[in-house]
């Protein structure tokens, strides 16, 4: 069974779940947030056949329950608003967050929709679902920020952090088994045959790098982060000097603070412009002097996502 139709996974794909499950089901947005929530305001979960759920909706309190609603927009096809938390009348269902959630259910989301959203997301382009609170009609939309307007609700979804992780040894392959673990799109790179099969070994997308250079096939988004890890430094500069050049948000190289001035003195003898080498991180990693593999890579993977998330507010 493929990842995105476990049942009750909690990180699976809800819009490819529905567009290619065989009997209806159920789209489930949390349409108002109240205090705090586990889970942002625009998030969705699908109910398939039998109450199989895709996604998740908070901690686990409100999932099981959401599914007997599910069954009850399917009998009546018509969309239903559940109200958890603060002011709801569930006295029996609590958010230990403390928190309330309103939550709408779509039953029998059109497909064909769904099929050519999921499309769009698998090639990277930023889209916004919008849907009718009465009718539970769907259409998408180039632009449109996440929230209510009248008596419709906008999602919006942008690509997942693309993950191009460069390097040899065991500091790339913990670190491209954990973003995978995570539920990441990433693909290793390595001039190391060892390094890439423990990188397949974790479920990672591999290819073999033959010589110090990014590879012209590669086009990373801004929604992507190169991270390097190599000992052998001069593998460097050319890789970073690529990335530079796309608008990737996040370009990070492991090693001291010696490597990384020796790294930017070859890639400003390149023409490289200090301004553009200053998007380079380095050393990298929220915890510093990490000399563990295991922990350098949470290390790195938790700064990326900071740095994802505070380019997202400004």
């Amino acid at each position: 069974m493929t990842d995105f139709l476990k049942p009750n996974s909690p990180v699976g794909d809800p819009i490819r779940a529905l567009a290619e499950a065989e009997q209806d089901g159920v789209l489930a947005l949390i349409i108002g947030v109240e205090g705090p929530s586990y889970r942002p305001l625009g998030a969705f979960m699908a109910v398939l056949a039998g109450g199989k759920r895709v996604g998740s909706l908070s901690s686990g309190c409100v999932e099981a329950d959401i599914a007997i609603h599910a069954q009850e927009a399917l009998d009546s096809a018509k969309p239903v608003i559940c109200r958890y938390g603060r002011g709801s009348a569930a006295l029996d269902i609590v958010l230990p967050c403390g928190g309330g959630l309103e939550i709408l259910l779509l039953p029998r989301p059109e497909r064909a929709l769904l099929a050519q959203l999921s499309a769009a997301r698998a090639a990277r382009r930023p889209q916004s679902l919008i849907a009718d609170i009465e009718t539970g009609a769907l259409h998408i939309a180039a632009t449109g920020e996440t929230g209510r307007n009248g008596a419709t609700f906008c999602t919006r979804l942008t690509p997942d952090i693309m993950f191009y992780t460069f390097g040899k040894g065991p500091e790339a392959s913990t670190f491209a088994g954990l973003v995978q673990a995570a539920g990441y799109p990433n693909l290793l790179l390595s001039p190391d045959t060892e390094t890439l099969g423990f990188g397949t070994q974790a479920g990672c997308q591999t290819q073999h790098l033959l010589k110090p250079a990014f590879p012209a096939a590669l086009s990373p988004d801004k929604y992507s982060a190169v991270v390097l890890f190599f000992h052998d430094h001069e593998w460097e500069p050319p890789i970073l000097v690529a990335a530079l050049d796309s608008p990737a948000f996040y370009i990070g190289a492991q090693g001291s603070q010696r490597a990384r001035d020796a790294r930017l003195a070859e890639i400003s003898a390149l023409g490289v412009a200090p301004a553009t080498m200053a998007r380079i991180k380095g050393p990298i990693g929220l915890i510093p002097s990490v000399r563990d593999a295991r922990t350098l890579a949470v290390s790195v993977l938790a700064e990326v996502l900071d740095t994802a998330h505070n380019s997202a507010r400004a």
